[in-house]
């Protein structure tokens, strides 16, 4: 997908605003770029597990949907991505005030393209490598993504 950095930005902002679940968490994306996308989540009482730590559905989501987005941007008009995989390693519990998320495509496919996604926290302005994701997304016709 060939565009400008004007059209790259409007185009992941959209990725974003059409995703639902990911506005109710507070997901936004923060820097992007052909093949990568970069994110950040303001961490709320409600990202929480019982220990208080971020909670891992928190961590895979923003892993999963800024790597999507990311292969996204990678993809030829008329196509659009949906995960079919991912695999998250929570490395140590996340404490922080805010999680950010780069991901980077790895191999961007004709049919699938290979993500890697890096979650970090942010606390008291020192960022930390808290969790790391492969996420595999099928690249298909945009018809043949949408709900039926």
């Amino acid at each position: 997908m060939s565009m400008n950095q004007q059209q790259l930005e409007a185009f992941v902002q959209s990725g974003f605003a059409q995703a639902a679940f990911c506005g109710d968490l507070g997901i936004r994306p923060t820097a992007c770029g052909p093949g990568w996308v970069e994110t950040e989540l303001a961490i709320l009482p409600r990202h929480s597990q019982q220990n208080g730590f971020v909670h891992a559905g928190v961590q895979s989501t923003i892993a999963d949907h800024t790597a999507g987005v990311a292969a996204a941007t990678t993809v030829a008009e008329g196509f659009s991505v949906l995960s079919v995989e991912f695999k998250v390693n929570l490395l140590r519990p996340a404490l922080c005030d805010i999680l950010l998320c780069r991901a980077e495509v790895l191999k961007a496919g004709k049919h699938i393209c290979v993500v890697e996604a890096e979650i970090f926290a942010l606390k008291d302005g020192a960022k930390r490598l808290f969790s790391k994701a492969t996420v595999t997304v099928a690249v298909m016709p945009i018809a043949d993504t949408q709900p039926r």
